[in-house]
């Protein structure tokens, strides 16, 4: 077995023990698509352990990042990086993650190896995410964000970047799904927004918990809520409030998710599949919210595994009827909230802490682009 097989075979072991819901989903995809895919998501992966790693300062967590950056990027030695990673890492960090960590070589020898077109794509987003989390995880605190459009910027960074990596993946993966790339280009920041709001919606406390809180303070202003001084014990309705307009949003990106997938040609099966299942999750997701605003924990709301079951058998029986998977997605989301989506924001690529770093801003600000919202 040659030095990349073994390497990708790793990928696949690793896989599973930091995600259980890819672990399901990417093994869905082609096997052309599955090994770039796997590569793209462990590499997100340690930028996200790098940035929720404790023990960093924020000047040292900036430095990791773009040190892994340009490694994606194919300069700087990942071997060296991961080292001294290893030794700042606390036990905050789980096993699996250092182990990921360590192993850093081997995910971007993969990538590495990939076509062009691939890695520039995985690249795109690596560097894009390395440089738009910190802009806000420098500033986290339990009073939130102060808008709903730094919510956008928030989800864009840690997640619309991935679903406009994919897109650049399915286009070169498929001449027929390229054909579609400015539909499918328009609706794949807002398909990762709806996941990732979900995520949010369901991790609140669990977020609070650590000092972070991703909700929007201007959304909860109009209900006289102040985040920062929210409390688990309260049940306050004005909250159950907030929390309820904020699935209709949620729900309005979701049904763009399920516009996007439809997109994709049927007879891609893998592809469908890998992105059906992740709204279909979501959407009952939101439904249990929606149902109970005033959880206290995730775990009050966490999908049963009976209905993860019916997901999975009820979108592989009717992958390719369009009608049908529409009917399907309107069960599921019955009652639930929806709300008129802002025109598409395009948040500026730029990094972090200009003044600390103003040669990365302007290379940034080049490389993708210096229009505004």
């Amino acid at each position: 077995m040659d030095s990349v097989s073994s390497d990708e075979v790793y990928q696949d072991q690793i896989l599973p023990h930091v995600s259980r819901t890819f672990a399901l989903t990417i093994p869905q995809l082609p096997p052309a698509l599955s090994i770039p895919v796997t590569s793209a998501y462990l590499l997100c992966r340690i930028a996200d352990t790098i940035e929720d790693e404790p023990a960093l300062s924020a000047p040292e967590t900036l430095d990791f990042l773009q040190r892994f950056s340009a490694v994606v990027g194919g300069s700087g030695d990942p071997a060296a990086l991961a080292g001294d990673l290893e030794h700042r890492l606390s036990d905050r960090t789980l096993p699996t993650e250092r182990d990921l960590v360590s192993n850093m070589d081997r995910v971007v020898r993969v990538t590495g190896s990939l076509g062009a077109a691939q890695h520039a794509a995985i690249q795109r987003c690596v560097e894009l995410m390395c440089y738009g989390m910190p802009r806000f995880q420098f500033n986290a605190s339990l009073k939130g964000l102060p808008r709903s459009s730094d919510l956008d910027d928030y989800c864009y960074y840690v997640a619309g970047v991935v679903g406009e990596m994919l897109t650049d993946l399915f286009c070169d993966y498929s001449v027929e799904i390229a054909r579609r790339r400015n539909n499918l280009s328009a609706l794949a920041a807002s398909f990762a927004q709806g996941l990732q709001m979900t995520n949010i919606l369901k991790d609140v406390w669990e977020d609070r918990s650590r000092g972070a809180c991703w909700l929007p303070q201007e959304v909860f202003s109009r209900h006289g809520i102040d985040l920062a001084n929210l409390s688990s014990d309260s049940n306050d309705p004005r909250f159950r409030a907030g929390m309820v307009e904020l699935v209709a949003v949620a729900h309005a990106h979701l049904r763009n998710a399920l516009d996007y997938t439809l997109l994709i040609p049927g007879k891609e099966k893998g592809i469908r599949r890998f992105c059906l299942w992740a709204i279909g999750l979501a959407v009952l997701t939101l439904r249990k919210i929606a149902q109970n605003p005033g959880f206290t924990a995730g775990a009050q709301v966490k999908v049963t595994r009976t209905a993860v079951s019916m997901t999975m058998l009820m979108t592989n029986t009717f992958i390719g009827n369009d009608w049908v998977l529409r009917r399907l997605f309107a069960r599921a989301a019955h009652g639930l909230p929806l709300a008129r989506l802002p025109e598409a924001r395009w948040p500026r690529p730029a990094p972090v802490l200009a003044d600390h770093d103003a040669e990365g801003e302007e290379h940034a600000l080049r490389r993708y682009g210096s229009s505004g919202s």
